[in-house]
């Protein structure tokens, strides 16, 4: 298992690393000279976080046990261990991991359950007691062990009934289904062969869907991306409003229909597969990602496509955060932490989350937004997990979980701990991927804990999940 190389390093996190900017020498452990703004509203969702912009070197410690709480030696945040080398028992000994885009929900709305990814691909819940932090086994599963959900990965749980998960299974991929864990039943919501999609959407033993169900923030709106051969080349976005039918685009003909809204052709004539696609939470739009082309913007009652577009004058790389009506993204100019808010009905607009960024500026990080706790005026905090390719902490935020202000009033960020999560290149479940709870109180996030987990008996790096408190 080896780190990547200073060619793979650029080519992951897309921009241009240099080790004079990260300041390994001079600013090793002082503090960035900046004034941070005071928290300006009449509540501080975090008050007991850590808000300064000084470099945190991380304190050595061993992985602790499942189930036993600890708190961040650096940051003092309470923490708890989900998973560990016990937990996959359909493929022993296997890495267990989050959800990869951030947008789905992995918590259920109260808190009381959420849901972790095997290797494999099989999804385990875990029933979750928020005031103790105790992970416990679900109704059916066996004694210590997380529930097999019968969906497949990608599926969200829904914002407004914590016994429901929506998904697809794997029989039916081009149906969007529910899971009750009151009843473990799967039920159909739609079968979207039946949407009216032009050309027809019909099944065949290689036609998939890319399983991110995605619904809005009153489970009005489901949306999914589907019709490929093979995962990332997918044709069709679906969004299925639960009174009024299916809505559909095929991005390779530019088509939109369905059974409410304007028909016809996209105002963008550009032809393109979809990697992922995910609904806005208020359902009026949908982002839909195209490998190396940035990202797409549908504006879902209308037939307006807008692009945001790589190495343009929109920067339109990297991971976002899916809100109401907006969208979080890290533009990298001239600073990693040059982060920002565009609305989806104009993306060229843009309103920065960190202010000011004084020199020295630093680069490398990746940063994976997660904002399943965002309300109908986007205002709550954006929350993520950043992670680079070295054992040392060498920057601020590098290597940690922490929330940033986005009201506008104040550039306020929230920092809770080290994530001690190293990246290797090939090793998807290596990289520190996080989901916040609908309330904002908790994330949920992969780690191989230092590289304290050990490796698989074919090479494999293992990763287990954790939970920390957002107090």
């Amino acid at each position: 298992m080896s780190k990547p190389n200073l060619a793979d390093r650029r080519l992951l996190s897309g921009i241009c690393f240099n080790k004079v900017l990260r300041g390994r020498s001079i600013f090793a452990a002082v503090a960035l000279t900046l004034a941070i703004p005071a928290w300006a509203q009449n509540s501080d969702p975090y008050p007991n976080a850590v808000r300064d912009r000084l470099i945190h070197p991380e304190t050595s410690m061993a992985p602790p046990a499942v189930n036993t709480v600890f708190q961040d030696p650096d940051f003092n945040s309470s923490m708890v261990r989900v998973t560990d080398e016990t937990s996959d028992f359909m493929h022993p000994g296997g890495y267990v991991r989050t959800e990869a885009s951030g947008t789905a929900n992995m918590w259920a709305v109260d808190n009381s359950k959420f849901y972790v990814i095997a290797e494999g691909g099989g999804a385990l819940a875990y029933s979750f007691n928020p005031s103790a932090m105790h992970v416990g086994s679900l109704p059916g599963a066996k004694p210590g062990l997380g529930l097999h959900v019968p969906l497949r990965i990608g599926g969200s749980f829904s914002f407004t009934d914590p016994d429901l998960m929506y998904g697809t299974v794997s029989d039916t991929a081009l149906t969007i289904s529910s899971y009750r864990f009151s009843t473990g039943m799967v039920s159909t919501i739609v079968d979207t062969t039946t949407c009216g999609m032009q050309p027809p959407l019909v099944r065949a033993p290689n036609v998939r869907s890319d399983d991110d169900v995605t619904p809005t923030l009153d489970d009005r709106r489901i949306s999914i991306s589907e019709g490929g051969l093979e995962s990332g080349k997918d044709m069709f976005v679906v969004v299925y409003d639960k009174k009024l039918g299916c809505r559909w685009y095929n991005t390779q003909t530019g088509q939109i229909g369905g059974k409410w809204g304007p028909s016809g052709a996209a105002s963008l004539p550009d032809s393109y597969l979809i990697s992922h696609a995910y609904v806005s939470r208020s359902g009026q739009f949908v982002k839909i990602a195209a490998y190396g082309a940035g990202w797409y913007v549908w504006d879902v009652a209308t037939l307006k496509v807008s692009h945001c577009m790589i190495f343009t004058a929109l920067h339109c790389d990297g991971y976002t955060g899916m809100g109401y009506d907006t969208i979080v993204q890290a533009r990298d100019l001239g600073d990693e932490m040059d982060i920002v808010k565009r609305p989806f009905r104009d993306i060229a607009e843009v309103t920065p989350l960190v202010w000011p960024l004084p020199p020295p500026h630093y680069w490398g990080q990746q940063r994976h937004f997660t904002w399943s706790n965002v309300n109908q005026t986007d205002s709550t905090p954006v929350c993520l997990s950043s992670y680079y390719y070295e054992d040392e902490i060498t920057q601020p935020f590098e290597g940690e979980i922490f929330c940033i202000e986005t009201d506008g009033v104040a550039s306020t960020i929230w920092r809770f701990a080290h994530n001690r999560a190293r990246y290797y290149t090939g090793y998807f479940n290596t990289q520190p991927l996080g989901s916040v709870s609908m309330d904002g109180r908790f994330f949920l996030f992969t780690s191989g804990w230092d590289e304290q987990l050990g490796n698989e008996a074919n090479g494999t790096p293992r990763s287990d999940v954790w939970i920390v408190k957002l107090d």
